[in-house]
C-alpha cells in the first residue's frame, strides 16, 4: 500500500491513500449518530476534556514555569514522554510564522494525545476521542488560575480530508523545504505511514539517530531547483539551532517511525468506527480487511539496516506493555528488519478501539482470526511467519478480555 502525490500547475494538489476508505465518501461530521459539533449531546471524552474538567473541579492544577509556560506539567498530566520529541521544521500548522530551521516546532505523543509547542507561540493538541475522532485545541502560554483549552475546529480545513480518510486524523507528511522552513510545493511531497519507503519519510523534520543503510529526506533544506545529496544522521539537535528552551535535544528516528504508524492507524480506526454508527446494518467487511492488513503490518516497508534511536525513546515505548504470561509485549520493537518485533499493532489497546461498536470489532476480530489462522491465504500474507501467528495470537489472548473464544483454537 503506498501513497501517491501529484502535480499539477506548479502546485502539490493532493495526496491520497490507496485502498478502499479513502475512495468511499466518509459519513458527515454532522451526521445525528457522530454530533461532531454537537457539543451538548455529544460531549468530548477525549483525554484533554477529561483534563479540563479536573482543572474546572479544582483536583488537578497544571504548573507554569516562567522559560517553558505549561508545556512540562501537561506532558506530565497527560503521560506524554518527553523522549517521544520531534522536531518540525516546515512552515505548517497555525503557528507557520513562528516556524523555522532555527526555530522548529516540536511534538510529542502518546497513543492518544499529540503536543504541539513551538518557542514563542501558544500548545496546540490533538486529542483522540473514542467515539468523535480527533478534536484540536489550543492553550495560551500566560498563566491563567485555570488554564482554558480552546476546542480548534478550524483545524478541520486541513486535518479532515484524503489524507485522514474524510475523518477528523492525523496526518504525517513530508515535503522539500526551503531555508526559511517554507514548502516547496513545486517539487511534491508524500503523506507518510509505515508503508511508506524511507527515502519519502520526513521531508522538514530533523531526524536524530541512525537509520542504516536507509536514506530519507529529514534534516534536509532545499538551496536548487534539485534535492541536494542527503545530510549526514544527527546524534542531537545542538548545533543545528540554539535548543535552549526546549525540553530535549533529540528528534528521535524510533519516535518518528511510532508516529507514522500510529497517524494512519488512529484515523482508520476512526473511520470504521463512523461507519459502523452511521449504518449499523452495513457490511464492514471491506473495511475490516483494511485496518487489519494495517494493523498487522501487511505492506510495511523493509528496513535496511539496524535503527538506533537517540532519546531513549524506544525503551520507554516498549516498557509500557500490556505483557503476556511469557513477558511479551505488542510494543516490543525490533528496528533491525521491521518496526515491531511482533507485527500487530499496540493500538488494539486504545479506547478508541475498544469503543468500536460491537458489529465493527466482531467484523475486525474475524478478519484478524482469518489472517492469523491462516484461513486467509495470498502471497501478501507471506511476511507473517507462524511463528509471528501464534506469537500475536498468544499475546492478545493474555491482554484483550474481549478477544472472541475462537482466538482458543490456535
Amino acid at each position: 500500500m503506498r501513497r501517491r502525490g501529484w502535480v499539477a500547475a506548479g502546485l502539490m494538489v493532493g495526496v491520497a491513500a490507496f485502498g478502499e476508505l479513502a475512495d468511499q465518501l466518509a459519513p458527515s461530521p454532522d451526521n445525528p449518530a457522530i454530533g461532531y459539533f454537537n457539543y451538548l449531546k455529544h460531549p468530548a471524552q477525549d483525554p484533554l476534556a477529561q483534563l479540563s474538567r479536573k482543572i474546572d473541579q479544582g483536583t488537578l492544577q497544571l504548573a507554569f514555569a516562567p522559560d517553558k509556560g505549561y508545556l512540562p506539567s501537561l506532558l506530565a498530566a497527560l503521560h506524554v514522554p518527553i523522549e517521544s520529541q520531534m522536531a518540525v521544521f516546515s512552515k505548517t500548522s497555525l503557528q507557520a510564522e513562528r516556524i523555522e530551521p532555527s526555530n522548529p516546532r516540536t511534538i510529542f505523543f502518546n497513543d492518544n494525545v499529540a503536543v504541539a509547542w513551538v518557542r514563542g507561540g501558544f500548545i496546540e493538541m490533538a486529542s483522540q476521542d473514542p467515539e468523535l475522532g480527533t478534536i484540536f485545541y489550543t492553550l495560551q502560554q500566560q498563566f491563567q488560575e485555570k488554564p482554558n483549552f480552546l476546542r480548534r475546529d478550524d483545524c478541520l480545513r486541513c486535518h479532515i480530508s484524503d489524507d485522514t480518510l474524510g475523518v477528523p486524523g492525523w496526518m504525517a507528511r513530508s515535503r522539500y523545504i526551503a531555508p526559511d522552513g517554507m514548502p516547496q510545493l513545486v517539487l511534491g511531497g508524500f503523506t507518510t505511514d509505515h508503508r511508506s519507503p524511507f527515502e519519502e519519510r520526513w521531508g522538514g523534520w530533523y531526524v536524530t539517530g541512525t537509520s542504516g543503510r536507509a536514506r530519507h529526506l529529514g534534516n534536509l533544506l532545499i538551496t536548487g531547483d534539485e534535492p541536494p545529496p542527503m545530510p549526514p544522521p544527527l546524534e542531537t539537535l545542538k548545533g543545528k539551532f540554539d535548543t535552549e528552551g526546549y525540553l530535549s535535544p533529540h528528534s528521535d528516528i524510533v519516535a518518528l517511525m511510532v508516529f507514522d504508524h500510529q497517524v494512519h492507524m488512529t484515523d482508520l480506526i476512526t473511520r470504521v468506527g463512523w461507519e459502523a454508527r452511521v449504518t449499523p446494518a452495513s457490511n464492514l467487511r471491506k473495511a475490516a480487511e483494511e485496518l487489519v492488513d494495517y494493523m498487522l503490518f501487511v505492506d510495511e516497508a523493509p528496513l535496511a539496516g539496524k535503527i538506533q534511536g537517540s532519546s531513549g525513546f524506544a525503551g520507554k515505548f516498549a516498557a509500557e506493555g500490556p505483557r503476556d504470561s511469557h513477558g511479551r509485549s505488542l510494543r516490543q520493537l525490533d528496528l533491525e528488519k521491521r518496526l515491531m518485533r511482533y507485527p500487530c499493532s499496540y493500538m488494539i489497546y486504545t479506547p478508541a478501539f475498544d469503543s468500536l461498536p460491537a458489529q465493527a470489532r466482531a467484523a475486525i476480530y474475524q478478519r484478524l482470526w482469518q489472517v492469523l489462522s491462516g484461513e486467509a491465504g495470498g502471497a501478501r500474507y507471506a511476511r507473517l511467519s507462524a511463528a509471528d501467528r501464534q506469537a500475536i495470537v498468544e499475546i492478545l489472548r493474555d491482554t484483550k478480555p474481549d478477544l472472541p473464544a475462537y482466538f482458543r483454537r490456535l
